[in-house]
């Protein structure tokens, strides 16, 4: 089968699930038709010729002029909100950050305003909780709250940068921030504080559908800020800069809209440090990066379980180009918190490979969670060793099939996916009330395999020139 009557058979497959919707899909997010072209790489190149880094006036305003000093000594979180205040009245521009050690407290940028961390500039940022107090609109975990504020913040903000090749570091570390994850391998204690008990009561005012406002944490709970978060932003631009060490997430835009994140190196090992994980955005593209984190590399996201569907916005129309992944758990991951849906993915020319990277493309979904997953292309990704398996959708991740909620994968197309060695090639598995389906291979290659496919619960799998350790496979084992 062509690639051109593949799609086309996705399209009638999708229609048919749309006239036809399973009784169990109650989560609110209604199938939309799937309006890919024959080839769906065109509406790839349309939706980056809808992103457009913002443009800033050729103003600077340097914060050593607002009291800002290099020295890695004085607390310069007050240089930072005069510059960017100064930055934001005169219409806009650039708060440049010039060489030296800058210790502050929370960053919150405004519109029209480019925060420029210069060569051999480190920004540090302060590892007391308390100074991120007051409590900011925020999520964690796919959940909205009231909690700490990020590290770099901005909320209903337009035209926005972070650039430059200096360093943002968050110095967390087993003693600061990672220790509240409460693993053992990082500092905690048992006695000691940790984020389980205000997680499980977040949950549970998500479950009771309790207004934000009154989903209070901060001191004393343990949830930890991200890194970098725009919120309800548009146009956004972070390029350039070192991350590392942040308490939890290091780039995490929501609910943002024409969003270009490029050339950045993200580099940590502590608990949840994921790369960069979109969370209910639209037109994003990654490109370029290098990623070497404790948790996911790339994650996209859409909100988890009642909030995710009140909200009901999806992750859609994200590029993902010439990344690198040398630690992490997943390299570009597709969940899990993922309750409104995420549509129209595209990865390409990507270099997966370490020991330490569990998996090369992951979905992850279930019961509980309910999304809608569709319209998913990669090309030309170079593996050279994961852990796991190179390909994996599991739609028994934690809670499994114990969920009201129909967990939906379809349309996944992956063509020339090269991997040097991984356990398995393929560990796709489905429910039996909610296959995945219409997932399809094409001049692939696996070779240094260990063990078989595990594929369970899946339709309309295809394999096209697919090899694995030198075999032609036509098709999986039945699941």
């Amino acid at each position: 089968m062509n690639r051109r009557r593949f799609v086309q058979t996705a399209l009638a497959g999708a229609a048919a699930a749309i006239i036809a919707p399973s009784s169990r899909q109650r989560s609110g997010v209604q199938a939309r038709p799937l309006d890919q072209p024959a080839d769906p790489w065109r509406q790839a190149q349309a939706i980056l010729a809808r992103i457009k880094p913002p443009v800033f006036p050729s103003r600077d305003f340097d914060i050593t002029r607002s009291g800002g000093v290099g020295d890695g000594v004085k607390d310069c979180a007050e240089a930072f909100r005069l510059a960017i205040a100064a930055c934001a009245r005169s219409g806009g521009g650039t708060v440049v950050v010039p060489a030296g050690v800058y210790i502050t407290g929370p960053i919150h940028l405004k519109s029209n305003v480019n925060l420029h961390i210069a060569k051999g500039a480190t920004v540090k940022f302060s590892t007391d909780p308390k100074a991120y107090l007051p409590l900011v609109f925020s999520r964690f975990e796919g959940m909205e709250l009231m909690n700490y504020s990020p590290l770099i913040y901005a909320f209903e903000q337009e035209n926005i940068a972070i650039t430059g090749e200096g360093t943002l570091d968050g110095q967390a570390d087993c003693e600061h921030w990672w220790p509240w994850k409460g693993r053992k391998d990082c500092g905690w204690k048992p006695g000691n504080p940790e984020q389980s008990q205000a997680r499980k009561r977040l949950s549970e005012l998500v479950a009771a559908g309790s207004p934000v406002a009154e989903r209070t944490f901060g001191a004393g709970a343990y949830l930890r800020p991200q890194f970098v978060q725009p919120y309800r932003c548009k146009n956004v631009l972070i390029e350039g800069v070192t991350l590392t060490n942040s308490p939890m997430w290091h780039i995490h835009p929501v609910l943002c809209s024409n969003v270009t994140v490029r050339k950045l190196k993200v580099v940590s090992d502590g608990p949840n440090t994921d790369g960069c994980d979109p969370e209910s955005c639209k037109d994003v593209l990654i490109k370029d990066c290098y990623f070497g984190t404790g948790d996911d590399c790339i994650a996209i996201k859409a909100g988890r379980n009642n909030d995710g569907r009140r909200v009901n916005t999806p992750s859609e129309n994200i590029v993902v180009q010439g990344c690198e992944m040398r630690r992490g758990h997943g390299g570009i991951t597709i969940g899990s918190e993922i309750s409104a849906g995420v549509h129209n993915v595209f990865g390409e020319s990507c270099k997966m490979d370490s020991p330490n990277l569990n998996q090369a493309l992951r979905f992850k979904n279930n019961a509980e969670r309910g999304g809608m997953l569709e319209n998913f292309f990669f090309r030309n990704i170079e593996v050279g060793q994961v852990a796991d398996a190179t390909i994996v959708a599991d739609f028994n991740y934690e809670e499994g099939d114990k969920g009201a909620f129909t967990p939906i994968l379809r349309n996944v197309l992956v063509s020339n996916l090269k991997s040097a060695r991984s356990a398995h090639a393929l560990d796709i598995q489905g429910l039996a009330k909610a296959p995945i389906t219409d997932v399809r291979l094409e001049n692939c290659v696996f070779d240094n395999v260990g063990a078989p496919n595990i594929v369970k619960n899946v339709k309309a799998l295809q394999l096209r020139n697919v090899r694995i350790n030198g075999k032609l496979v036509t098709e999986a084992p039945p699941g």
